[in-house]
């Protein structure tokens, strides 16, 4: 039998494998609110032994990018249920990922126009987001320079991801992913270099630079129970115009070794340009379960598995083109390419036309290529 395949009980939370689908914005939302379309998709891909579905904005304020989904508003609770009905009929599980990007975002994304919020007022050089251009169209846009929140301002950020996460169960999630990677909002602040305020929140030490994300963990945790919440890392990530800084790996150790994190559904640590030693060093100090991302091969994913290296395996991509990845892994039947030009906006096409594999496609597999 192999690991991979096998069920997995995620704090009372059976998952039927160890298949993760990792959340990626398809940039398909329509007003910031999920429809019809978004639970085919998800409802579609209902074999992962867990979905994390794409990055919803906690907040107007949270946004980062056109096309992303809300969990603020009431038709936000009541478009997500369509998506949590159908994974759940097709026999899946589904956490929503909670964001809020920071600093990466535009004026034309904000409320009134506002500046983007961050820990600190350094502009996010050489990063786009598709905002509003002057001639009103949708357009990749450098991103706008931020303004630096106040401790007041943090403890409303930090009450929008506890509403946003009792909206989540409303709708009908297993639970919510804390985004905290990819340099969004908590990055801005975990990361020495780039956060150059003073206080509670700012300064050498890493328990001040984590705490804003400790503190917001704890009290979503506490509002709808620590078996519910998971936490996205992304440690040595240069996305979005993350800079190197002294002891980034004391940091990060630092953040593994934090009790709360024990009780927590999990960690989804997806690592940067890191060697194997701090890899390991990570998973030794983790106490909850860590699920970090793999190619989509049975063989890889089970060394991965049996050397305890991660209790989960993440896969992304492969998932956009084959909604039946975790069969065909299991059978090795071909998986698709997905097509670059679909990844990102437009309807159904690229969406949700992607084909079920039919073992008789053995025969002519031509349309059926490596994966990307």
């Amino acid at each position: 039998m192999e690991k991979v395949f096998d069920p997995f009980e995620l704090k009372g939370l059976e998952l039927k494998n160890r298949v993760v689908m990792a959340p990626m914005s398809r940039a398909r939302i329509v007003d910031s609110t999920p429809d019809a379309g978004t639970a085919l998709y998800y409802g579609q891909r209902a074999g992962a032994g867990l979905i994390i579905a794409e990055g919803a904005n906690v907040s107007p304020q949270a946004c980062g990018t056109m096309g992303t989904a809300g969990i603020y508003l009431p038709e936000h609770v009541a478009g997500w249920r369509l998506t949590t009905q159908a994974v759940h009929t097709a026999g899946g599980r589904i956490f929503l990922q909670l964001a809020h990007a920071g600093r990466v975002s535009h004026i034309s994304l904000q409320p009134e126009g506002a500046a983007p919020v961050s820990s600190t007022s350094k502009h996010a050089l050489n990063t786009t987001v598709f905002g509003i251009n002057a001639a009103g169209h949708t357009a990749p846009l450098q991103t706008s320079m931020p303004q630096c929140l106040t401790e007041q301002e943090l403890a409303g950020i930090r009450s929008d991801f506890v509403r946003a996460a009792r909206l989540a169960m409303q709708a009908g999630f297993d639970g919510v992913e804390i985004h905290a990677g990819n340099g969004f909002l908590f990055e801005q602040f975990i990361n020495g270099a780039l956060n150059d305020r003073q206080g509670l929140y700012g300064g050498a030490p890493a328990a001040h630079r984590l705490r804003f994300l400790l503190e917001t963990l704890d009290a979503v945790a506490s509002a709808i129970g620590p078996d519910h919440v998971g936490v996205k890392v992304t440690p040595f990530s240069r996305l979005a115009d993350m800079p190197s800084y002294e002891g980034e790996t004391q940091t990060w150790l630092a953040f593994a070794n934090e009790p709360l994190l024990g009780s927590l559904a999990y960690v989804h640590a997806a690592f940067g340009d890191v060697d194997a030693s701090f890899a390991l060093q990570f998973r030794q100090a983790l106490r909850g379960t860590l699920m970090r991302p793999c190619h989509p091969d049975a063989a890889a994913a089970n060394a991965m598995l049996e050397q305890g290296l991660a209790d989960l395996v993440v896969m992304g991509r492969p998932f956009i083109s084959n909604p039946d990845l975790v069969e065909r892994m299991r059978h090795r039947w071909p998986l698709s390419l997905a097509s670059d030009t679909t990844v990102y906006g437009g309807g159904s096409a690229g969406y949700t036309d992607y084909p079920f594999y039919k073992p008789a496609q053995e025969a002519d597999n031509s349309s059926a290529d490596a994966p990307a």
